[in-house]
């Protein structure tokens, strides 16, 4: 996906909400403008990646992808009672990946060895349903959506380059892919609330890591499971 496209989608995004907002008003009580501030838990242990393949590469040598916790940012628009659309997005983390396969490749430690670090930024954009009415104490809510997910600070770590045999150079391609969220709201007053959701995500990413000319590649399916605390202000 190039720049220029994503450029396009965020635009294209951008203007959503903008026509969005200039038709919202604070109807049946609900308030138009919410933000929300709260911790998000992201578990990668349904991430899975082909074995890695390139000259001079044992067979089964695999990726494992650790879990990670950042700060969650959320605004909303609410165009109703019932329908609204949310922008999520954080602070963006360091994930860290470990060595899956034999306990060495040729004499050297693998089998759980931090091999290397990436941050990602993953901006999610939902439409949201709310069950209930906007006088009910506790509302569910469901949405889907769509996510594009942008790793960079690709690194090696030492371990990293001392099984690919030199300095290595890596990175992961960017993604997009569907989300689908489930939640309630805890509303203590009509501007504040408190929120829990679930999320999932299909994060499939292409590995590359050249080590001297010497390519190899896999592709590793993120695929995260998350799950946010958050307080939200509505205005």
């Amino acid at each position: 996906m190039t720049q220029r496209t994503i450029s396009i989608a965020f635009r294209f995004a951008a203007l959503l909400l903008a026509a969005c907002a200039a038709g919202a008003h604070a109807a049946d009580g609900v308030l138009p403008y919410e933000v929300r501030l709260g911790a998000l838990f992201v578990r990668n242990e349904g991430a899975k990646a082909n074995d890695i393949s390139g000259p001079f590469t044992p067979p089964g040598i695999n990726l494992r992808v650790g879990d990670v916790t950042t700060t969650y940012l959320s605004g909303l628009l609410h165009i109703d009672e019932n329908w609204s659309l949310e922008l999520t997005g954080g602070v963006p983390p360091t994930v860290k990946s470990y060595g899956k396969g034999p306990a060495k490749a040729g004499s050297l430690p693998f089998d759980g060895q931090e091999l290397g670090s990436a941050k990602w930024f993953a901006p999610t954009l939902f439409l949201d349903y709310s069950f209930l009415d906007s006088r009910s104490p506790v509302r569910p809510f469901v949405g889907l959506g769509v996510n594009h997910t942008r790793f960079y600070d690709v690194k090696s770590t030492a371990a990293g380059d001392a099984v690919n045999g030199g300095p290595t150079r890596t990175s992961l391609s960017s993604t997009w892919g569907p989300a689908g969220s489930l939640g309630a709201s805890w509303h203590i007053t009509r501007e504040i609330d408190v929120v829990a959701s679930f999320t999932v995500a299909r994060v499939n990413s292409h590995f590359r890591s050249d080590t001297a000319g010497v390519i190899r590649t896999t592709t590793v399916h993120f695929n995260p499971r998350a799950f946010a605390v958050s307080a939200g202000y509505s205005f």
